[in-house]
């Protein structure tokens, strides 16, 4: 069966860096879109970073110029590089991927789901 395995959370202060990565299994995903979501409690879960079959990408804007989503299809795997952390940044981070190839934003075009890694930014 299709799993996704995220990896790379934990503790951070403020600043600081953390690299999420994200391993498939089960099926090869080297043309189809992923993506990180991200929930915080008491938030609706919502796209962090998206990553085409073309390596097109997309960013919600509180994460641009921080995060960078990046993938290896060789590994079957993805990354999201996070720089400058906030204490907003703190949520369970979710890899995700779709059946679809195209760069999307939409969280109903992802059909696969991992089971979250927390990422915890102190003040």
């Amino acid at each position: 069966q299709v799993q996704l395995v995220e990896s790379g959370g934990g503790l951070v202060q403020a600043g600081g860096s953390l690299r999420l990565s994200c391993a498939a299994s089960g099926r090869t995903f080297s043309r189809n879109a992923m993506g990180w979501f991200r929930q915080a409690p008491g938030k609706e879960r919502e796209l962090v970073a998206a990553i085409g079959w073309s390596a097109i990408t997309r960013y919600t804007d509180s994460v641009k110029g921080r995060f960078t989503i990046s993938r290896v299809s060789a590994e079957n795997t993805v990354y999201l590089q996070m720089n400058s952390l906030k204490p907003e940044d703190t949520a369970v981070y979710y890899c995700a991927a779709s059946n679809r190839g195209p760069v999307t934003t939409d969280s109903n075009d992802y059909s696969y789901w991992g089971q979250g890694t927390q990422v915890t930014v102190s003040s």
